[in-house]
């Protein structure tokens, strides 16, 4: 009486353990494929053409493909920025 006691309790035991790692196992399952999942459309940049001429932004120092730099004329010259921010800098 007492052995069949012990029995079904070893038998509880590892029966819980069972079902506790293949839920654990689907849980992990699931949470990984909703990570993976893309929140929406990616924001897609600008195509930047390979080669071309670099020109120095006269504010932060950083080479530009003139192509998709910033421009500013002044007078005669014209003056290429990174950025927007670079371009107010130099307004300023």
């Amino acid at each position: 009486m007492i052995l069949r006691l012990i029995l079904e309790a070893v038998i509880a035991v590892l029966v819980i353990s069972m079902v506790r790692a293949a839920v654990g196992i689907l849980a992990r399952a699931l949470f990984q494929s909703a990570m993976r999942r893309p929140q929406g459309p990616a924001p897609r940049r600008p195509p930047v053409p390979s080669g071309g001429e670099l020109k120095k932004d006269p504010v932060c120092g950083t080479y530009i493909s003139a192509a998709t730099a910033i421009q500013k004329r002044v007078g005669e010259q014209t003056y290429y920025f990174c950025s927007p921010g670079c371009r107010e800098k130099f307004r300023a």
